[in-house]
């Protein structure tokens, strides 16, 4: 087995960090006494101005009087370390949460898959560097050997245990996880390095550390196994985000929602899956909420045609009071089937796929004002066909809404040269309820077509159809009562 370990160094504080406070810019992470909170975490920038973890909030900031700090939350932790963890779960179905800090990857058995570990390691690398994290990245044959090189290495591989074993020994005693109070002693006694301690006979060293300490030292050696707990991914993305003020402008939520939207991505992609519909919740004072469902009618993954469509229904809506938090709730998350394009396609680059252009009608427009027509089994025209919405089910034919038709139609067609029946002409343009042709038409190019139907359900009707062209030059589909030649009425046109 080959484990590759990523270690967040300073992930409790990414995980407080604001959005809109930079990276860069000096930071603590407090707990403590509300009155005299100690920080327990800096950033390289906090550093840089003396500041160390420890100290108290106030004598950190008499060294930076602006400097911002945030109380540690553990939910935001763990919620980061399992987003990070989904982004890992691309790579191998054994992942492994060793919080607060780290993720552990069995990644022997994607060697092949991925063209060896240098290839693996890159792209690796390429996914995580996205989320502007700090980490380290190394890889051993034992999970806890690799969480131990992890917290002070990066970019080392080590594929056999005599190599771990060695690059262990040059690790310092505080650095391996030992616990303040047992480094404490053992650097009392002149030991620093592991390889000291790997030194020592067993029974010797347990009497000094004790047998939890001794464990500890031969788990990361592999000596003995251990056993971890797989992490699996949520059949469901929830995510919620409170806001220090309140939102009363819609355009002011579009960049909460294109990060929590960005994590979506990433979770789909780590379940391999899309998503077919997602619900944004505006929270106001007062327990009153906004939902908003985007629903797709294929399922999706591409995080700029979620936003736009999340977008687009966001600003048809107008906001009934401030909002104080947004949610993103996604539950439909069915298997992804993306198009696949044809290597010989003439169309353009720039090109829209036809789902694509409905989703974003829908959203500007609204679910009800797009539509399809369908065919009904009625020979009577005006009854033909309906509209319907449309759905995922969209390429299904509608049921007719009249009974079967129990007389056929009688027309009076012509025939073609080997006998069999003509289709009559269609117009491309069919009203749904015929209406007046004034002037009568200055001449007749096909017809006529007799259609009987109707008697059943109290809609008898009998017309004799034509082909007409108007005095405009227009050509037209229009009828007349069976056995007359006047009162001409407007059935459809031809384009």
């Amino acid at each position: 087995m080959l484990w590759a370990c990523l270690y967040f160094p300073e992930l409790p504080l990414d995980a407080a960090r604001p959005q809109e406070c930079a990276r860069d810019t000096a930071a603590a992470l407090i707990d403590g006494p509300l009155r005299n909170p100690r920080v327990v975490q800096v950033n390289r920038a906090a550093r840089a101005a003396g500041i160390r973890s420890g100290q108290s909030l106030a004598a950190a900031r008499a060294l930076q009087a602006d400097l911002p700090a945030w109380r540690r939350d553990g939910e935001a932790e763990r919620h980061l370390l399992t987003a990070l963890a989904d982004t890992a779960y691309r790579f191998s179905n054994e992942v492994s949460l060793a919080p607060p800090r780290a993720l552990l990857v069995e990644v022997g058995a994607s060697l092949a898959l991925f063209g060896g570990w240098v290839a693996l390691e890159r792209r690796l690398r390429e996914d995580f560097d996205g989320w502007a994290l700090d980490y380290r990245l190394v890889a051993a044959p034992v999970a806890a050997g690799a969480r131990v090189l992890a917290a002070s290495q990066d970019g080392i591989a080590l594929m056999s245990k005599p190599q771990l074993i060695n690059a262990l020994s040059d690790i310092f005693v505080s650095n391996c996880g030992l616990g303040n109070k047992t480094s404490s002693s053992l650097a009392s006694m002149g030991l620093y390095k592991l390889g000291q301690l790997f030194a020592l006979p067993r029974a010797e060293l347990s009497r000094r550390i004790g047998p939890a300490a001794l464990l500890h030292l031969d788990r990361m050696r592999g000596l003995v196994p251990e056993a971890l707990a797989a992490y699996q991914p949520a059949t469901r993305y929830q995510r919620r985000i409170e806001f220090d003020y309140r939102i009363d402008r819609i355009e002011a939520l579009l960049f909460p929602l294109q990060r929590m939207l960005r994590d979506l991505g990433r979770f789909l992609v780590a379940r391999d899956g899309g998503v077919q519909s997602f619900d944004l919740v505006l929270e106001h004072e007062q327990q009153a909420t906004t939902r908003i469902t985007v629903g797709l009618l294929e399922a999706q993954r591409d995080v700029a045609i979620l936003l736009e469509l999340a977008r687009t229904r966001l600003e048809r809506i107008a906001l009934v009071a401030p909002v104080q938090a947004l949610d993103v709730i996604a539950e439909n998350l069915p298997t992804l089937r993306p198009l696949h394009e044809d290597l010989f396609a003439t169309a353009s680059p720039g090109t829209m796929e036809w789902p694509v252009l409905i989703e974003r009608l829908r959203a500007r427009l609204g679910d009800e004002a797009i539509f399809r027509s369908v065919e009904v089994a009625d020979h009577r025209p005006g009854r033909a066909w309906r509209t319907c919405p449309i759905g995922r089910d969209s390429v299904r034919q509608a049921p007719s809404s009249s009974s079967p038709d129990p007389s056929s139609s009688r027309r009076d067609a012509s025939l073609t040269r080997n006998g069999a029946q003509a289709c009559p002409p269609r117009p491309s343009w069919l009203l749904r309820r015929a209406i007046p042709l004034r002037p009568a038409p200055s001449n007749i190019l096909a017809g006529p077509e007799r259609i009987e139907s109707g008697w059943w359900d109290g809609d008898d009707q009998r017309h004799d159809y034509y082909v007409v062209q108007t005095r405009e030059g227009q050509r037209a589909w229009a009828y007349v009562a069976s056995g007359e030649t006047g009162n001409w009425m407007l059935q459809g046109w031809f384009a």
